[in-house]
């Protein structure tokens, strides 16, 4: 039995472990033939060593250097996208076209591209200049960086191609990327292109590094290494908040991306003006990657009434004749009928779907479920279980003040949404609902499901705890995604040669933003 080598230290080597496993076709339930190493703590050590030594390497270096390994690694993954798409549909059973090749694949280099820009341009360090004490300070690279990758985005979340991985490599940091289980060989084909690209930018051997899987406990120790400057993890919340607890307690950032159930309010006047299309905008949003998302809609809050019952039952409707789709792992079933169980003991109950879907591969029915506004306010916490899939749940409040009450009892999401007419007479209602709302969502939509997440400066994925570890960071949003990976240093009274270039009188090639003496500017310091 051959076992798939791991990236360390600028080599290609087999472990010798007995630790293995293999992944499956989530459309078949059958085991796929390779076989992947759980790396043991020697070489984990080995690794970590190993991207120290880089980033003693790299640290000084212009952002032109980042740039070039990040565009080149962005070209060579273009070039091998055939492979790298049959390897993911395989391994997570997502459809070829349009997810994996039209829309993941191209946004992931999309990704790698803008990082690459915003580290030749230099703005996002918030070089900042108060030329009267002389004292500068700008953001830096922060050390090797450790990269979770989680099951659902096997291109543009990956630990070693996606947006944490990006964002690191373009702050100036080294990356361990630890692969998920589900799909092994497709982060194995992005480390064979992220090597090569490596040694095609010279970069040290270190640079860029993967192992597949570790231990819990290896795991802890990683993210909690004295070399280790910052983690990123998009995984569950239980494994997270493991990590955190070991990051925390060494005094180590690690930026989460834990679990949302993302609420829709639909206000009466919407329902009166447009319930179908709504219905249908939920329903594409909900079932989309058979509701495999981290932004699904899986709460949805409308009134009481004749509107609220044809809106759920138009949603039901739609659930009924749409297939069910394919879920990622056996994991994933598990933890959909673990969750499923929670809210139906906690007072839901079911009004489509509910049960196991598929002759060969995981999955579930489409699943609706319902339940009244007093036992959701009375029962709130058991009530905002995420299930992962192609599930919602509908509360049905019986009036705007229980639905002021029923945002009052969210808790942190990286998504929120209100849908009101579009003649204002929902406006009322809507102030009551938005400033609550807002405290309670990175990221307030307005007549518009939540699962499109654009890759733009403006972009916050991100929110309160406990959809992420934080509520002042984005992992989605070049450039602000970048500073998770870096450190604020600051230099007072230091030579002029002496000072990073982005903090010198001139400023190198007049391309970056820098704050000087209280203004934006592109230009030198004067005088």
């Amino acid at each position: 039995m051959s076992v798939q080598p791991v990236l360390i230290g600028g080599q290609w080597e087999v472990p010798d472990t007995e630790l293995t496993f293999r992944a499956f076709n989530p459309a078949t339930r059958e085991p796929l033939a390779e076989t992947y190493p759980v790396s043991d703590w020697a070489d984990i050590e080995i690794a970590i060593d190993a991207a120290y030594e880089a980033f003693c390497q790299v640290r000084g270096w212009p952002g032109d250097r980042f740039a070039a390994f990040l565009e080149r690694y962005a070209d060579r993954i273009d070039a091998r996208a055939d492979e790298l798409v049959a390897m993911a549909h395989t391994e997570t059973a997502l459809p070829v076209q349009p997810r994996l090749k039209d829309v993941e694949l191209p946004r992931t280099t999309n990704q790698l591209r803008q990082a690459a820009a915003a580290a030749r341009e230099g703005s996002w360090a918030l070089p900042t200049i108060d030329s009267k004490t002389n004292i500068r300070s700008i953001y830096a690279p922060i050390g090797p960086v450790v990269v979770f990758g989680p099951n659902n985005f096997p291109f543009a979340f990956n630990g070693m191609a996606g947006g944490d991985f990006a964002a690191a490599v373009a702050a100036g940091n080294p990356v361990i990327a630890k692969g998920h289980s589900s799909h092994p060989g497709t982060t194995r084909l992005f480390a064979e292109e992220a090597f090569l690209a490596a040694q095609d930018t010279d970069m040290p051997p270190g640079f860029v590094q993967m192992i597949y899987r570790t231990t819990h406990q290896d795991g802890c120790r990683l993210v909690s290494h004295p070399k280790i400057g910052a983690t990123g993890y998009t995984g569950s919340r239980t494994a997270g908040l493991v990590l955190k607890e070991a990051a925390d307690r060494a005094g180590k950032p690690i930026y989460l991306e834990l679990s949302s159930i993302n609420p829709v309010f639909v206000l009466p006047g919407a329902l009166e003006e447009r319930m179908e299309e709504i219905a249908d905008q939920f329903t594409a949003s909900c079932l989309l990657g058979t509701g495999q998302f981290c932004t699904n809609p899986g709460l949805v809050i409308v009134p009481k009434g004749d509107a609220g019952h044809r809106f759920v039952q138009a949603v039901k409707r739609r659930f009924e004749q749409a297939a069910a789709g394919v879920l990622l792992s056996e994991g994933v079933e598990r933890s959909f009928a673990k969750s499923l169980n929670v809210l139906l003991r906690a007072g839901a109950y079911v009004v489509t779907g509910g049960k196991p879907a598929g002759e060969r591969g995981y999955g579930y029915q489409n699943t609706l479920l319902e339940v009244d506004g007093d036992t959701f306010v009375s029962n709130a916490a058991p009530l905002q279980t995420e299930v992962f899939g192609n599930c919602s749940l509908f509360v049905i409040a019986s009036d705007g003040d229980q639905m002021v009450r029923i945002a009052e009892l969210l808790e942190g999401n990286l998504t929120g949404c209100i849908y009101s007419h579009t003649d204002g007479r929902d406006d009322a209602l809507y102030d009551r609902i938005a400033p609550i709302l807002r405290q309670r969502v990175g990221r307030l939509l307005n007549d518009k499901m939540p699962t499109g997440v654009a890759v733009t400066p403006a972009m916050n994925h991100g929110g309160p705890y406990p959809a992420t570890g934080h509520p002042g960071f984005t992992s989605v949003g070049i450039p602000a995604s970048l500073r998770r990976f870096a450190m604020l240093q600051c230099y007072d009274n230091v030579r002029p040669h002496r000072l990073p270039p982005l903090l010198r009188d001139e400023n190198p090639g007049g391309r970056a933003w820098r704050l000087i003496d209280g203004q934006w500017t592109r230009a030198d310091v004067s005088g």
